[in-house]
């Protein structure tokens, strides 16, 4: 198999080299702790717009997009409608409540609303999950690399890590913006020459490659009630809304963003033209997939000769064996960066809610911004580490953009839940956010067990006897789709009943909007 030529590792390195002058040309901005969490409030809503696409649509999307269709079909594209639900309610009902002159994380709302607990522990939350989906972004490219350079996993997990680490420690959050944006414009090019090129290969080019589709079965779209089925239309909307919430209104990478814009219209302006400008970006990655399968229909399955090991792997194995030199380079580049811009925006936003929820609430209220500035750049280091660390242990997890989907679901959902309970129900108080948190986390117990079953670490005959259970069973088969929708329902419900049965005072607040 072809390999990178001079030029591509040339071309490669550039990028590496760029992306880590943007953290050094912002270092000497970073004068407070407002300048480096949230880029002294100073960004216009384009950016901010395209920055939070950048860091959401990581290396896990740019590789698993794709081979969700080379190995399934088409039909999570409509994912894409879910946005059209979860956008609204983050705009209208979400950012009034967090854009506060007060405020540098989500979860300070929950502290005013309910209590230092709660915020505690949704700090903890995010940062659980988080780490996770870093691990995650980072293994991405790790595999692409070793696949189309015949670098080890190990060199690879590690240059991401470090390199990311360094320009987030140096720039801050303005540094993560402007790298954002500009890989942006390397991920979404980069996946359009893909597309081109993949189509010209096919006979009858798109419309081609949409017959060859349609006769395999890619171009589908199942129907069914029954949420034990992993890819249906209600799933993708209405469980793709509950997943897309979680990000866009509980996640501290988004929320972040939003809060460095110049106002409450600028954030809000930010997010509709985020709507408008995520349906081609994945209408993009999801034909790509098409567009790939309808290639090997007539070249060599490189999944059926053994070429590559997993579906994750179509991407780059096409870009190095089917693109004239130079543009591997380039499109690896493209992985890199879809990949950087969401390790870099977590880290930031791990750093943020350690600082401001933990070390600041809890240990030093009084820290000068120096001090803060001193361990704002240590944290960065520490969780770069961790991840790193982490990035070693995702490969027997499953498919990259089912298993991300699911830690979005499993941890989010019941966080989705308590936010929603703090915003919509002026009865509910602490008490019963925190009991209706841990009816959601029951509930979705027999879930992370059967995943625990299924990976096959182990698995004790108790646990194999609880999971044929009849009601336990049921649940643990529902798709990942439904985590999130599962675990807030489950965390309103029972966190409202809650608040009416048990004695607490609650502490309803306004949005900034009508403050």
């Amino acid at each position: 198999m072809a390999r990178f030529t001079v030029l591509d590792y040339g071309l490669f390195v550039f990028y590496l080299i760029a992306s880590v002058l943007v953290g050094v040309l912002f270092v000497k901005e970073q004068r407070t702790v407002k300048d480096y969490f949230l880029a002294g409030r100073s960004m216009g809503y384009l950016v901010v717009s395209i920055s939070v696409i950048a860091a959401l649509f990581s290396g896990i999307t740019y590789l698993g997009a794709p081979a969700e269709v080379y190995a399934h079909d088409l039909s999570f594209f409509l994912v894409a409608l879910s946005f059209f639900i979860a956008t609204p309610l983050t705009t209208v009902l979400f950012l009034p409540f967090f854009y506060h002159s007060r405020f540098y994380t989500a979860y300070q709302f929950l502290e005013e609303r309910f209590s230092v607990g709660i915020r505690t522990l949704a700090s903890v939350l995010f940062i659980m999950r988080v780490l996770l989906w870093l691990a995650l972004a980072t293994y991405a490219p790790a595999l692409a690399l070793e696949q189309v350079t015949g670098l080890p996993l190990w060199f690879t997990i590690a240059s991401t890590a470090i390199l990311t680490t360094f320009y987030t420690t140096l720039g801050g959050m303005k540094a993560v913006i402007w790298t954002d944006v500009m890989q942006f414009g390397v991920l979404f090019g980069g996946q359009v020459i893909i597309l081109v090129v993949a189509l010209m290969g096919v006979p009858g080019g798109a419309a081609g490659a949409w017959e060859i589709g349609e006769a395999a079965g890619k171009i589908r779209l199942d129907w069914s009630l029954d949420p034990s089925v992993r890819i249906t239309f209600w799933g993708l909307v209405i469980g793709g809304a509950f997943m897309n919430l979680v990000q866009m209104a509980t996640d501290q990478v988004s929320v972040q963003r939003y809060l460095t814009a110049t106002d409450l219209k600028e954030a809000q302006r930010s997010l509709w033209l985020k709507l408008w400008l995520t349906v081609p970006v994945l209408a993009v990655f999801y034909v790509s997939g098409l567009a790939l399968f309808a290639f090997y229909q007539s070249h060599p399955d490189p999944l059926a000769t053994g070429a590559i090991k997993k579906a994750d792997q179509i991407l780059p194995y096409f870009v190095i064996t089917q693109l004239p030199a130079g543009l591997p380079g380039l499109l690896i580049s493209a992985i890199y960066a879809a990949s950087m811009s969401t390790i870099s925006a977590g880290i930031n936003a791990l750093t943020t809610c350690t600082l401001v929820d933990i070390y600041q609430r809890h240990w030093k209220p009084d820290a000068s911004e120096d001090r803060m500035l001193i361990l704002a750049r240590q944290l960065t280091i520490g969780y770069g580490a961790v991840v790193l660390v982490l990035a070693f242990v995702v490969e027997r997890l499953g498919s990259l953009l089912e298993v991300s989907n699911a830690a979005i679901g499993l941890v989010g959902g019941p966080l989705l839940g308590i936010f929603l309970l703090g915003m919509l129900d002026r009865r509910a108080h602490a008490k019963g956010a925190f009991l209706g948190w841990l009816a959601g986390l029951v509930v979705l117990i027999p879930i992370v067990l059967a995943k625990i079953e299924a990976l096959g670490l182990g698995t004790p005959a108790w646990l194999k006897a609880l999971l044929e259970q009849p009601g336990i069973a049921a649940v643990a088969g529902v798709s990942f789709l439904w985590y999130a929708a599962i675990g807030c329902v489950a965390t309103y419900a029972v966190g409202a009943l809650a608040s009416r049965l048990l004695p607490g005072k609650a502490h309803p607040i306004r949005p900034e909007a009508e403050a």
